[in-house]
């Protein structure tokens, strides 16, 4: 799943070509979607909303979101694509750009009207103006699931993904595994909000300082590496709120307890 930062800059780059342009082609490649049809319509904004991308264009709102391996890019007319146009699930021009969502593991059309109603279910976003940081300890105070189980819920707060966790769990030195109430929330909240708004513009992910190969992360697909910190090998496990939604989790079994 991308990181709330990934979709952040996307959000950025598409906002930047599109906002206030008049949509001139429209096309998206899905079934249930296929023959809407947004061109001479005008997009207000591009916003993410934790790991969801939301078009504005006009009346309406084209939701995507990347999951595994999507994303969008931005081309100027007669560019060419840097992926193949068979990827290509979502297709949005103006007169001077065209923005091409590949791969994207969802893609929807509704009334902009019904946006909160959509997403209302979402705790605060670590990006966006409705971060609320009490909201989010008491949402996690709320979870009685393992740490690394109760930050990837999206309904706790909005925004971290799996290699933000797993680094945050090694900075604050707690197992992923370890119960939610025997942590200490507001340190894991904060840190988080640091972490995912230090890399926010940052074109290359880093939450140890460290910008060289192999050590911008603490333990994140390092499983079997050795700890940054004490040498360690990194050790690798798999954990989820149920067996669909398993993640892999990454620790060193000496710095974390």
């Amino acid at each position: 799943m991308p990181e709330g930062d990934t979709v952040f800059q996307a959000a950025h780059r598409l906002r930047q070509a599109l906002a206030g342009e008049v949509v001139t082609g429209f096309d998206l490649r899905v079934p249930a979607f296929a023959t809407v049809d947004l061109r001479g319509d005008v997009v207000h904004d591009v916003i993410p909303r934790g790991k969801h991308l939301l078009h504005h264009i006009g009346d309406h709102t084209l939701h995507t979101h990347l999951k595994m391996e999507g994303l969008w890019h931005v081309y100027q007319p007669g560019e060419h694509w840097r992926r193949p146009a068979w990827k290509a699930r979502a297709i949005v021009s103006t007169q001077h750009w065209v923005t091409v969502g590949f791969e994207l593991g969802l893609v929807e059309v509704f009334p902009s009207h019904e946006d909160e109603e959509r997403f209302g279910w979402l705790g605060p976003d670590l990006l966006g103006p409705d971060w609320d940081e009490e909201r989010a300890i008491h949402n996690l105070e709320a979870d009685g699931r393992e740490i690394h189980v109760a930050l990837l819920d999206q309904r706790n707060l909005a925004g971290l993904g799996n290699e933000y966790v797993n680094e945050l769990c090694f900075i604050r030195g707690v197992l992923p595994t370890r119960p939610t109430v025997e942590v200490d929330l507001p340190g894991a909240v904060r840190l988080g909000y640091r972490l995912i708004n230090a890399n926010r513009d940052r074109r290359n992910r880093v939450t140890t300082g460290d910008t060289r190969p192999g050590r911008k992360t603490w333990v994140y697909s390092r499983d079997g590496q050795r700890c940054l910190r004490c040498g360690t090998r990194i050790q690798r496990g798999k954990l989820g709120a149920d067996p669909t939604a398993l993640r892999d989790t990454y620790w060193c079994p000496h710095c974390q307890t």
